[in-house]
């Protein structure tokens, strides 16, 4: 998606493209109307992806640049957003120039980047008054069937812990932070493609990765909760985070 994996050991994401835009989900509007900076007309995603953020981006009549670095997922968001500019490069090293857009956005893809440089570079692209958004998609584990496919996830190599540290992001521009809470319906069959998609489990041999879909598919079969339907309403917190005032 961004710029390597978890292990740093390179791209990855491009691996699952498929299992990843079918399974993860976009961003809530709320989410949104808080990280943008009021009449933003120009956008850059960072660390694009397929698209999922972009997309809601669009849909507002933004000009929206998406920046990814991993081909086959580029391609798979030209396909789907022809709308937006998509163009090569990394938080670190922006194809824009000099203070060309109103908000700089990282969704889901801030913890790829190294903090100090990309913060820099946003800065340098971000007009006067424009903001770093930072925004993560989290699943809200305090509901019993997400704590049990969180241990699983963990134990199969995922982050333990909830949440991600932002950081400084731009020195001397403080984050305000929001938590939007929000459900994003799957099938059951997204569901494991939810966690084919992590970095972790795409990196695995094959037998321990279908291994570890087996159990994953087992709990969406067998948990009280879950057990009998085709459909999962996985509940979402997106923690959302952005510059205060001028980002510059």
């Amino acid at each position: 998606m961004v710029t390597k994996d978890a292990r740093g050991t390179g791209l990855t994401f491009g691996r699952a493209v498929e299992a990843y835009e079918r399974s993860r989900p976009g961003y809530p509007a709320a989410a949104l109307d808080w990280v943008l900076p009021p009449g933003a007309q120009q956008v850059v995603d960072v660390g694009a992806g397929t698209g999922k953020l972009t997309r809601g981006l669009v849909a507002r009549g933004l000009s929206v640049t998406a920046v990814e670095p991993d081909g086959a997922m580029r391609a798979e968001l030209e396909r789907r957003v022809p709308q937006a500019t998509a163009l090569a490069g990394t938080g670190e090293s922006l194809p824009l120039p000099d203070g060309c857009v109103d908000a700089v956005l990282f969704a889901q893809s801030w913890h790829w980047v190294d903090p100090q440089v990309a913060g820099a570079e946003a800065a340098r692209v971000l007009r006067p008054g424009g903001r770093l958004g930072l925004l993560w998609n989290l699943r809200d584990n305090r509901v019993p069937w997400v704590h049990d496919l969180e241990e699983i996830m963990v134990v199969s190599g995922g982050p333990p812990g909830y949440g991600w540290d932002p950081g400084l992001a731009l020195p001397g521009s403080p984050l305000e932070s929001r938590e939007v809470a929000w459900t994003h319906r799957l099938a059951v069959d997204a569901l494991v493609d939810m966690v084919a998609s992590r970095s972790y489990v795409i990196d695995k041999p094959e037998g321990e990765r279908a291994a570890v879909l087996a159990r994953v598919r087992e709990l969406a079969t067998t948990h009280p909760d879950l057990a009998g339907s085709d459909t999962v309403d996985v509940p979402y917190v997106t923690h959302c985070y952005r510059t205060a005032g001028d980002a510059r």
